[in-house]
Parts: C-alpha cells; sequence; structure tokens
C-alpha cells in the first residue's frame, strides 16, 4: 500500500505539470495574438493612412487649376478696374480742384441761417 499513495501522488505532480504546460502554452498563445492582432492593425491603418493621401493628392491635384485660373480672374479683373478708376481720376481731377480753389478762394459772407436779424441790433428793442 505504501506504493499505491505515492503513485497517486506522482500522478497527481504529473498531472499539475501537464496542466501548467497548457497554462503556459495559453499563456503564450494569447500574447501571440495579440502581437499578431497589433501588427495586423498597424497594416490597416497604414492602408487606409496610403488610401486618404491618394484621395487627398488626387483631390489636390483636381482642385489646384481651379485655383490658378480664379486667381488669373481676380488679377485680370483687378487690373480693369484699376484702369478703370486711374482714367476716372484723369478725367475728372481738373474740375474737382477747380471747384476746391473755388471753395477756398471765393468766399461769400453770409449770415448763419440761424442768426435772427433782430439779434444784430439787440439793443435797439428796449
Amino acid at each position: 500500500m505504501a506504493s499505491h499513495p505515492s503513485q497517486g501522488i506522482q500522478t497527481l505532480l504529473e498531472a499539475e505539470k501537464e496542466a501548467a504546460k497548457i497554462v503556459q502554452q495559453a499563456r503564450q498563445y494569447r500574447v501571440q495574438r495579440l502581437k499578431d492582432a497589433r501588427s495586423e492593425a498597424t497594416r490597416e491603418i497604414e492602408e487606409y493612412r496610403r488610401v486618404k493621401d491618394d484621395e487627398f493628392k488626387a483631390f489636390e491635384a483636381s482642385h489646384a487649376g481651379n485655383i490658378s485660373n480664379v486667381q488669373v480672374a481676380v488679377e485680370k479683373e483687378t487690373d480693369i478696374k484699376l484702369q478703370s478708376t486711374s482714367e476716372v481720376f484723369e478725367a475728372r481731377k481738373d474740375q474737382v480742384l477747380r471747384k476746391l480753389l473755388d471753395r477756398v478762394v471765393l468766399i461769400k459772407p453770409e449770415l448763419h441761417r440761424n442768426l435772427k436779424k433782430g439779434a444784430l441790433g439787440g439793443s435797439e428793442e428796449q
């Protein structure tokens, strides 16, 4: 009977070792799955980034021509308005200068409209 209990203990020890191996393998498997999931996620992120970069470059290229066309149109419109303003200035500058000089040089002294005629000789009413 003495060998029988030690055999039972030995069987239990072997079962415990086997269970420890299984637990260790499960841990390694879980760690490996986490590493694989991280690397897969990194690959998916890089692929997504590449696709979005390509879409942005295509969008930018398609709209770059529009921006330069708009810029050219705005510059052309600005030049036309500047020339028009210069022409109006040249045509009217003599007339405006003459009006300004007339206002400054030709003085017509007049009483202010709020000043009553009776207020000039205020002592006459007494």
